[in-house]
């Protein structure tokens, strides 16, 4: 992913572990046939998200311009949206679920009646060393708007500001 247009500094071998932990996640969620073709899909590395919407076709989108690509031909049915929020679990009050020690999160989204119509299977990623770019604007008290498209890594730029924070708060005795 990228991040105001600079390179990710992940090491090959961490970004290849969060994949396949990214794919692992999935294994209990997907129906095996969209596993098994996530498993050959030779842009698996840059898998963004999987989205199951009931009444479409299984779609894999990938990180950058690659686009997105049906997993299979036959549409998601009600049993398997089901089958696939058993393995979720519960949902919170803003329809997302994540995987305890991963980066991982499920969005479900809902009909009016509140029945989940569709999951949307997001790989997270750590990307490390970004504080730096914005370490000057956490000295004031304003706000800071992270702008982007998905999966370019807003959100964990903000957990490892959080990190990077509340370590510094530690080391200051505060």
């Amino acid at each position: 992913g990228y991040i105001h247009s600079s390179p990710c500094n992940t090491s090959q071998t961490t970004i290849g572990k969060e994949i396949l932990d990214g794919i692992l996640f999935m294994k209990e969620i997907l129906p095996r046939d969209l596993r098994d073709n996530l498993q050959n899909e030779p842009r698996r590395d840059q898998l963004l998200e999987v989205i199951l919407d009931l009444g479409r076709r299984p779609e894999a989108r990938f990180l950058g311009n690659s686009g997105g690509q049906y997993l299979r031909d036959n549409e998601i049915s009600q049993l398997e949206l089901e089958e696939a929020q058993r393995a979720v679990g519960e949902f919170g009050g803003d329809n997302r679920a994540g995987i305890e020690g991963t980066l991982h999160r499920i969005s479900a989204i809902r009909s009016r009646k509140g029945m989940v119509v569709g999951l949307t299977c997001r790989v997270g990623r750590a990307v490390n060393g970004h504080v730096d770019m914005v370490r000057d604007l956490l000295n004031y008290k304003e706000s800071i708007l992270f702008l982007g498209r998905p999966g370019v890594g807003k959100t964990t730029v903000m957990r490892e500001i959080a990190r990077v924070l509340a370590d510094e708060f530690q080391k200051r005795g505060r």
